[in-house]
Parts: C-alpha cells; structure tokens; sequence
C-alpha cells in the first residue's frame, strides 16, 4: 500500500512552517497516543504515521528530499513507520517528544532538571480565628500562636549536619528522575531511592533529623479589615510551614468565625435585634433607648403597635470589607404580657378588659377577624 502524503497526514500545507509543524504533530500525538488509546490498532498507526511524517519534514534536508522526489527521496531516512533509518534524530524531534510526553505523563515525564538539587514547596496552614461581633465590624489586630514546621537553623535547611554535604543520589545521579521504558519508547518517573530530590544525606542533621526543617510554636499578628464575615478568610503569605530542602514556604489562611452576639444577630450587612415593650406603652406609643454597635439611639414607637412591627434605623449596620453603602439596623418588637401582677393590678385589668370588651371588634380587629374565619371555617367543614 502506497504511503499518504507527509503534508496531508499532518494537515499542514507544503510551505509550512517549522513552528507549524510543530503544533500539527504535537496535537496528533496527543490525539493518537497509545497509552490514550489502549488497545486501538488504528490510533496506534495514524500515531505512527504522524510520527514518521514529522521525522522527515522537521529536518531541512530530508524535507528538500522529499520534495523533490516524495516518499523516494526519503525511503532509508524515514522506513518502519517513522522508527527505522535515521530514528528520531529529526531536528526539534526530540523537543517536540518530551513536550508531547510531559503533557501525556505530567512533569514525571519531563527532563531531569539538569542535576540540580530538587525543592518542595512548603503546605499551606488554615487557622480558624474566632472574633467578637464588634471586632468583625470595626476591625481589629489579633496576635495567634500556631505550630508550623520552620527552617533548621543548624543545617540552614540542608538537612546535613554542619560540615558536612548532601550527596548525589547514586540511582538517579542527582537529577531526582529515572527513566523507566515503557512499551516502545522511554519516560521518566520520580527515583524513588531520594523521592526526587536528587540528593541523599548520609550525616543528617542532629536537630532536624534530615528533614531540614522543625516543628515549632510561632507567633504573628494578624490585621483583620472591618466588616469581615463568617466565611471570609485571610491569607498571610509564605507563614504556613516551611518548605523541603530549602524550598519556599507556604502560606497561612485564616479563616474567620464571629460568634454570636447577645443582642445583634448579622444578615449580610443588615444587623438584627429584638426589642420587647410592654403592652402599655405598645398601645399609647412611646420612646425607647435602643443600643446599636456605636452607642445608644432613641427609637419612636407609634401607638396601636403589633407585635413583629420592625423599625429601620439606617447607617447603624456593618460597613462590608468588600464595599458598598453601610448597612441598617432592623429592631423587631415584641409586645411583652405582664406576669406576676398585684392585686390590685389585676383588678385594673379587669376593668380595662370589661371595657374593651365593650367597644366590640374596634379594639383588636385582628381578633375579630380571626374569630370570623374560625366560625366560617367550623360551620363549612364541622357544621
């Protein structure tokens, strides 16, 4: 069977640039790969194919070749479905493989880094700071203590006692990779004798065992913004634990908790509270002294008030950490039943219920009304 055309296997078009050429046979391999392809005959060859096209139009004189006298020109560079001949010595072919490779098998798959020491980046910390309500709307500075790894100060984070040095690992020679074959090509994974750092150490430091770092307590000052929520966290850069063989930090996520407040309860950037009045000065009307987050307000209360009747005080509610108009203060009242009369009281309230009870639906229409629907509803289903 006659070959395909190189050009029209990679889909480019016969004036094609190297760059070109590149992303059309790096997206084919990515598409046809075996091993993102188990067991596909067919995806196997087209990766095949592409392989043997790019191998021959990615070097400049195999290319002149090949445009002069097609698949000819070319038939001892380029036979075996791209791995006879000249092989993968293609100028950029191997770039281009450990880019296809590293995106297939992630960095495990890339170089090795040159024989320089490997670093980790230290975790990250979350510490969950619980505040006061006043603290959350206003803001505040709050000192914590937190366990975190650190640098060793006596191995300057080498992990080697002093006077002495970290050592080439001997399986992977320093690079902190070893290539492992796999089918018909070769990748590389993590040495699993230095878990690819690279080194080994033989004299380990006495005061952090090897790890380079170690556990201590840490103080630090956290700034918290005003109108911080529950929910909301801060992040302090490079104070989580310290990093690996010298590695940078990570970094410590404070996560805030406002605890409950005796009066005020939070609802965005509204502030709530219940306000109890007796039923004197619910009926006749009155001013009362409410407290807000910045003092004392007075609030108005109309005659003939209901139980539930919220009053807005506007401005008196949190100002948000992310912006924005401030917030109210939303006072709900609650009718309070006196308990624990006198005598003499309960005979006035008597008085007042004769009389009340005079007057007829006037006095409380919502309990005339619900009487109604009550007798309605008795006399339609019980009737």
């Amino acid at each position: 069977m006659s070959k395909r055309d190189y050009y029209e296997v990679l889909g480019v078009s016969k004036n094609a640039s190297d760059d070109e050429l590149k992303k059309a046979y790096r997206r084919l391999a990515m598409k046809h790969h075996p091993d993102r392809n188990p067991e596909d005959k067919d995806a196997e060859n087209k990766f095949k194919e592409a392989s043997e096209a790019y191998e021959v139009l990615a070097d400049a004189q195999k290319r002149a070749a090949y445009d002069q006298f097609g698949h000819a020109g070319v038939s001892g560079a380029a036979g075996g479905g791209g791995f006879g001949g000249g092989g993968f010595g293609g100028a950029g072919f191997s770039d281009i493989f450990g880019d296809v490779f590293s995106d297939i098998f992630g960095a495990a798959a890339g170089g090795a880094g040159g024989g320089r020491q490997r670093v980790f980046r230290g975790a990250d910390l979350r510490y969950n700071l619980k505040l006061d309500l006043e603290q959350a709307v206003f803001g505040d500075t709050v000192k914590i203590r937190i366990p975190s790894w650190s640098s060793c100060e006596r191995c300057d984070g080498s992990g080697a006692e002093p006077g002495s040095k970290p050592q080439s690992c001997p399986t992977c020679h320093g690079a902190g990779q070893v290539r492992m074959q796999q089918g018909f090509f070769t990748v590389q994974q993590t040495c699993p004798h230095c878990s690819g750092r690279g080194e080994i150490i033989s004299n380990p430091c006495t005061e952090c065992r090897g790890q380079g770092r170690v556990q201590k307590q840490k103080t630090l000052s956290v700034k918290v913004p005003p109108g911080v929520d529950t929910g909301d966290r801060i992040r302090l850069a490079g104070e989580g634990e310290a990093g690996e063989q010298g590695g940078p930090a990570g970094d410590l996520y404070v996560q805030i908790q406002v605890k409950p407040h005796e009066i005020f309860m939070r609802d965005g950037d509204d502030l709530r509270c219940n306000v109890p009045i007796d039923m004197v000065t619910a009926s006749l009307g009155g001013e009362l002294e409410v407290p807000t987050l910045e003092g004392k307000v007075a609030l108005k209360i109309p005659s003939e008030t209901q139980t539930g009747k919220t009053f807005r005080l506007r401005g008196k509610g949190v100002k948000s950490v992310r912006g924005g108009a401030q917030g109210d203060l939303l006072c709900t009242v609650e009718v309070e039943t006196p308990v624990k009369l006198t005598k003499r009281q309960k005979e006035l309230m008597e008085e007042l219920g004769e009389t009340l009870r005079d007057g007829g639906s006037k006095h409380s229409p919502q309990s005339s009304s619900w009487l109604d629907k009550a007798k309605k509803f008795f006399e339609e289903h019980l009737g």
